[in-house]
C-alpha cells in the first residue's frame, strides 16, 4: 500500500541560530570560538589597546560599609549571605555587648581589610588619570578586574571616577551574582568558560596588581607568574604583589627559592608594593620603559588596528 504524502515541512533553523544545537555538547566548540571572537570584536570597537588587571577579594568593602556594618558572602561571588553566625558583628551587637568573639574578630578584620579596596580605588584612580594623557587614538593600560564586588568594584570605581572607561570580566557562577555598576557598559562581559576568562586576562594585560584575596586570587596570580616565569608571555608583565604584611603570611615565596622549588631569579618576577602612591609610581615606571619608549615594546599606533576583513582585502565579501 502506498505511504500517503507527506505534509510539507517548515524550514529548518540555520545552524547559527539553533539554540539547541549550540547549548549541546556537539556545540561546545563553537561557544568557545564565540568567547574568543565576540570580547575581541567589543574591544576593537572600544579601540583597547592594553590593560592593567586589578586581582583581589570579592569579599572586602568601602571603609563607610565596612565601619557601618558589613555582610560577608555565602559564597566568592555570591548575592546570598553567609549565615548569621559567620557575620561579623553588627554596631548595636557592639554596643549591647552580646557579639561573640567570632562576630567582633570578623568586624575588625572587614575595617582593617577595607584598607585595600580605597587604596586600589585610588591607585585605578591615579592610573586612569595618567593613561588618559598619553597619546594616540587607542585606550592604553585600561583599569580591567573581574567584574564582581569587592577589590573587582574598587579597582572599576577608581577608573570611573577619573573619567575612564573600564573592563569587566565576570563569569557565570552556578549562585546569583551580578557585575559591579563601575565598568563601562560596552566593556561589560561575562563568560562560561574560566579558561577563556584567563585568557582574557592575559592576553591584554601589561601589569597586574594583585591585592590580599582568597583561593581566586591565588589562583590567578600563580597562573600568570608561571606564564611570566616559563617566559609563555610575549611582552614584558609587571607583577605588583600589594600589601607585603599580609601577603607574607599567606605564603612564603622566599621559602620556595630557598628549598630550590623556583629559582632565586624567578622572585624578580614581581614586587611588594603597600601604597597606592608606591604601587603607581612602580606602574608608570615599567610601563613606560617597557611598553612606551621606542623600542622597547609597542610605540602607541595612531589607528586601530587593521581586522581580519581590512587585512584580507576585497576577496572577503561582507555579508548580511
Amino acid at each position: 500500500m502506498p505511504r500517503p504524502k507527506p505534509e510539507r515541512l517548515e524550514s529548518a533553523p540555520l545552524a547559527y541560530e539553533n539554540s539547541e544545537f549550540l547549548k549541546s555538547p556537539d556545540g561546545r566548540l563553537f561557544r568557545m570560538m564565540a568567547e574568543y571572537s565576540e570580547p575581541m570584536a567589543r574591544f576593537r570597537r572600544q579601540r583597547i589597546e592594553d590593560t592593567v588587571v586589578f586581582f583581589g577579594s570579592v569579599r572586602f568593602r568601602a571603609l563607610d560599609e565596612a565601619s557601618h556594618a558589613l555582610q560577608l558572602l555565602e559564597n566568592t561571588g555570591s548575592a546570598a549571605p553567609a549565615p548569621d553566625s559567620e557575620q561579623p558583628a553588627s554596631p548595636d551587637e557592639v554596643e549591647r555587648g552580646d557579639a561573640s568573639d567570632v562576630k567582633l574578630r570578623l568586624a575588625a578584620a572587614a575595617v582593617e581589610m577595607a584598607r585595600y579596596y580605597e587604596d586600589a580605588r585610588k591607585l585605578a584612580g591615579m592610573l586612569t588619570t595618567w593613561s588618559k594623557t598619553l597619546p594616540g587614538r587607542r585606550h592604553r593600560f585600561v583599569v580591567t578586574s573581574g567584574g564582581g564586588p569587592g577589590i573587582m568594584e574598587a579597582a572599576n570605581r577608581g577608573a570611573y571616577e577619573a573619567g575612564g572607561k573600564s573592563i569587566g570580566l565576570n563569569i557565570k557562577l552556578p549562585f546569583e551574582q551580578c557585575p559591579n555598576p563601575y565598568i563601562t557598559p560596552e566593556l561589560n562581559f561575562e563568560f562560561h568558560y574560566f579558561f577563556m576568562r584567563k585568557y582574557w586576562f592575559a592576553y591584554l594585560a601589561k601589569a597586574l596588581v594583585v591585592f590580599p584575596g582568597g583561593f581566586g586570587t591565588l589562583d590567578e596570580m600563580f597562573e600568570l607568574l608561571t606564564l611570566s616565569q616559563t617566559h609563555k608571555l610575549a611582552k614584558k608583565m609587571i607583577i605588583l604583589i600589594y600589601g607585603p604584611d599580609y601577603w607574607k603570611n599567606v605564603i612564603n615565596l622566599n621559602l620556595l627559592a630557598e628549598k630550590g622549588a623556583i629559582a632565586m631569579k624567578d622572585r624578580d618576577l614581581f614586587q611588594y608594593v603597600d601604597t597606592p602612591e608606591e604601587a603607581f609610581e612602580a606602574l608608570k615606571a615599567g610601563l613606560t620603559e617597557n611598553h612606551l619608549v621606542p623600542g622597547r615594546g609597542e610605540e602607541v599606533p595612531e589607528t586601530p588596528e587593521l581586522s581580519a576583513q581590512e587585512m584580507l582585502g576585497p576577496d572577503i565579501a561582507k555579508t548580511l
